[in-house]
């Protein structure tokens, strides 16, 4: 059932709701985009084809399911990042073109987008991207628009596309500092200490902070 739109669909509902700690049956069946109807047949289809189990209200995927789902969820968040960093496009067109283009990535094409892109942890939303082989093996057929801090040269400016850090400590001190997805830099120095200039203020940066941030050059 790959490929099917309205499996992928559900497949993805499914993950996003593990995320938040719920597998009801009830609550796939309240989305809006699709008749109830249609729900329930998919999910008797999903089930035939070994994709979901169902006990009473809840619902879990099998390996299959898993497999199918974490590469929807993955080239779904990779289409709103490539629409958000790329193409620019204001949130409220974000989420409806990317269920629509995300349905015709192939697995070749999804991985150069996630290099293009420098191999993002999260989607604009902060929801994590599954990882794809290209995130576990160096490529250099294609050079990434948004590269680590570290790429740029000095008097090379760029814009803050995400920052990879798990500490909420270190992103509220970077908050504070300015540095936050999308704000403007400016490298004003490498060696012997890495120095950047937001705004009017310059600031030394840690060798390891400076490596979970993630930049697009301007030109």
């Amino acid at each position: 059932m790959a490929g099917n739109k309205a499996v992928e669909e559900v497949l993805e509902f499914i993950w996003s709701q593990r995320e938040q700690g719920s597998n009801s049956v009830r609550q796939l069946l309240g989305i809006e985009e699709v008749a109830e109807e249609a729900d329930i047949k998919t999910l008797e289809d999903m089930g035939r084809a070994g994709l979901v189990n169902i006990s009473g209200d809840n619902i879990v995927l099998t390996m299959d399911g898993e497999r199918l789902a974490e590469a929807a969820i993955r080239r779904h968040r990779l289409a709103e990042r490539l629409l958000t960093e790329v193409l620019a496009m204001d949130e409220a067109s974000i989420e409806k073109n990317a269920c629509s283009f995300e349905h015709t990535l192939s697995p070749e094409v999804t991985d150069s987008i996630c290099t293009l892109l420098g191999h993002p942890p999260t989607c604009p939303h902060g929801l994590p991207i599954p990882r794809g082989n290209c995130c576990k093996k160096e490529r250099g057929e294609m050079k990434p628009i948004v590269q680590q801090l570290n790429a740029l040269d000095v008097g090379e400016s760029g814009r803050i596309i995400f920052i990879a850090s798990n500490s909420h400590m270190r992103l509220d001190k970077l908050g504070t500092l300015g540095i936050v997805p999308g704000s403007t830099l400016r490298v004003h120095q490498k060696r012997p200490a890495f120095v950047i200039q937001i705004g009017e203020t310059t600031l030394a940066l840690d060798p390891e902070i400076i490596k979970e941030i993630y930049v697009k050059k301007i030109f």
